[in-house]
């Protein structure tokens, strides 16, 4: 069985949900990676080094630089003749562009999933991760998502994949005309990327405004080396950005410590994070449900416990 694996990257340095897929495009065959983008000669290279790796197609052309699902799909598609499933990490881009991909090839597309069973059989959440489906499909060519907190990384380096370039199908044209890039306005932090981070730092409604937010939870996560997440009812209260915000309508995350200040558990937020090895909560309301997936839990006002803390660390 060939596996496509589409590649996350930036133009210029392969990100590491690629990784996670990479992993579980393994359980099921030979792995072949697709750098779609433009001037990613080195992102093709950082791909071929990847563990376990056959074949890395490359297609650079300026209708790929932005990574348009109506110009980057068409492309996938062309590609399946030779290959059974094709993978996507489950970010923003891969879940953009896999769904077009399942409609142009007339299959189901699958999602999230969490393991392998079998060639044809995946484990995925639902019900905001309460439950756990065991989904088998019956279909010949395969689009899914993976889910990166639940596959190991792969070696970013040890491999040897050979590097092949391809054109786009038919000859045509790789702009379709369907859309075009307006703009992007990208958060920068001197902080960790929130999906890769090994300790996050995350507040919610009870911290009562964006400058309490900010004034609590920066200088615990400057003194952790964290990154920030929030609620979903912190970021829709305007306390923190989007990019911050963490769950099941937000990123899914897994670090070595979780540390949820003034936040009540609500099970989409828990949805995000509980996978976390090591959670710790910091809540007035003894009740709150975050308790019971918290390995270490303080109640108490978080206005005196966070500084606190902050100043003994």
């Amino acid at each position: 069985m060939k596996t496509l694996v589409w590649v996350e990257h930036d133009n210029q340095n392969l990100k590491d949900a690629t990784l996670s897929a990479v992993t579980a495009a393994a359980k099921l065959g030979e792995v072949h990676l697709l750098v779609a983008g433009q001037g990613v000669d080195g992102v093709a290279k950082q791909a071929a080094a990847i563990e376990g790796v056959g074949k890395v197609h490359v297609a650079d052309d300026a209708a790929y630089a932005h990574f348009l699902a109506e110009n980057v799909a068409p492309l996938i598609v062309s590609l399946m003749g030779s290959h059974d499933a094709v993978l996507f990490p489950a970010t923003t881009t891969g879940k953009n562009i896999a769904p077009r991909v399942a409609a142009a090839l007339d299959v189901m597309q699958i999602s999230d999933i969490l393991s392998v069973e079998g060639a044809d059989t995946f484990t995925r959440p639902i019900y905001a991760g309460n439950a756990i489906a065991t989904v088998q499909t019956s279909d010949k060519k395969l689009v899914i998502t993976v889910r990166g907190t639940a596959f190991p990384k792969a070696a970013a380096t040890g491999g040897s994949g050979t590097i092949e370039a391809v054109a786009s199908e038919g000859g045509a044209s790789a702009d379709r005309g369907l859309s075009t890039f307006a703009g992007a306005e990208i958060a920068k932090s001197e902080r960790p990327e929130l999906t890769s981070a090994k300790v996050i730092v995350s507040g919610g409604r009870a911290l009562g405004s964006s400058e309490q937010f900010h004034a609590q939870i920066d200088p615990l996560a400057d003194k952790l080396g964290a990154a920030v997440g929030a609620s979903r009812a912190a970021v829709d209260a305007g306390y923190a950005p989007n990019d911050y915000q963490v769950g099941q309508t937000g990123k899914i995350v897994a670090p070595e410590v979780y540390v949820a200040i003034g936040i009540s558990g609500a099970i989409q937020h828990l949805a995000g994070m509980k996978d976390s090895k090591t959670i710790i909560a910091i809540n007035k309301d003894e009740d709150a449900p975050i308790f019971q997936v918290a390995d270490i839990g303080l109640v108490g006002d978080l206005f005196k416990i966070v500084p606190e803390l902050t100043e003994k660390l």
